[in-house]
């Protein structure tokens, strides 16, 4: 897997939206051992925390030092998300690569998880894009903002096509460098997804990357995954071993897992430059300081099929 040219980038994002609502606190030297293992797998882009208070989200207390440890990894992407511009700026001076500015397309869900309207988070947007802005262009950190709820919302249901892109067209005007589609709560399924991110792709792809984040909550996060990639979008966010979850869909399950999207997508003939099975010996990591959290995963479960990775020439004979 390792030499070629990566088709679809995967973005590891358990030590953020994996364990943002877990009580138990994970050990900064296991957070960093988490990175390490990871990269080493072949891993190219983390989200490695948050920048929010400690009092709001003890687990990221030690964010900045989490941080400052992902950077020296070599090669290794390292973003964190941010609610505001304070957290925008604690990134800055730790010197992540990128800032995700976290937004909500519903109006319920802004006000419950952001405690603000969607227009007071387009302004707090605007003032990190001026942050950015003000520094010279070779020290410029990339910015995505993440639109949660894509597709519809515990609070308000189905989330109409036309707000989404309304909320994304705003942000492109902004000075948004990528956008990530999120499926916070499990509403989104492949015929609305591909709709979706086609008509994203269409209107903003010439101006902006545009990359996915699925849920499983019902099951059809994978399945969404493909449709996503058959509109175009070659970015996704997954978490090892699915850890994850959102207080707004009680009962729902996390992120889709990384091990099987991974499998999927080389199973699909496309580089994603991850050892798969690489990934599996870190799960420990999970066991060992969370043993009361799931772990979910049909690869880990079953293992690799006969012959996988499978390479061009497998699938060429498979034709």
């Amino acid at each position: 897997m390792t030499g070629r040219k990566i088709d679809v980038e995967c973005r590891e994002v358990g030590l953020r939206d994996g364990i943002q609502i877990v009580k138990t606190f994970v050990p900064t030297g296991e957070k960093i051992r988490w990175i390490r293992e990871t990269v080493a797998a072949g891993m190219p882009n983390m989200q490695v925390c948050s920048f929010v208070p400690p009092k709001l989200l003890p687990q990221f207390s030690d964010a900045s030092e989490v941080a400052a440890a992902a950077l020296e990894q070599d090669g290794l992407w390292v973003s964190a998300l941010t609610p505001n511009m304070r957290g925008a700026q604690t990134a800055l001076a730790i010197g992540v690569h990128e800032i995700d500015f976290m937004n909500s397309v519903s109006e319920t869900h802004s006000q419950s998880n952001g405690r603000r309207s969607t227009a007071e988070a387009l302004a707090e947007f605007k003032r990190v894009v001026e942050l950015r802005d003000s520094l010279p262009e070779g020290q410029r950190f990339k910015l995505a903002g993440g639109f949660a709820t894509s597709f519809g919302c515990s609070l308000e249901g189905h989330v109409p096509h036309k707000a989404v892109l309304k909320s994304v067209e705003n942000f492109v005007k902004a000075g948004v460098d990528e956008v990530v589609i999120a499926d916070t709560v499990g509403y989104g399924n492949p015929r609305d997804v591909k709709s979706l991110f086609k008509k994203i792709i269409d209107n903003f792809g010439d101006d902006v990357m545009v990359g996915a984040h699925f849920h499983d909550t019902r099951g059809l996060g994978l399945a969404n995954v493909y449709a996503a990639l058959e509109a175009g979008c070659r970015r996704f966010d997954a978490s090892l071993a699915g850890l994850g979850g959102c207080p707004f869909a009680p009962n729902a399950t996390g992120n889709i897992v990384m091990e099987d999207l991974v499998f999927l997508l080389e199973g699909a003939g496309m580089n994603t430059g991850i050892d798969v099975d690489k990934l599996l010996p870190i799960r420990d990591i999970i066991t060992k300081n969370l043993p009361d959290e799931p772990l979910h995963g049909t690869y880990a479960k079953a293992g690799a099929p006969k012959g996988f990775p499978w390479t061009a020439s497998t699938n060429s004979t498979q034709e």
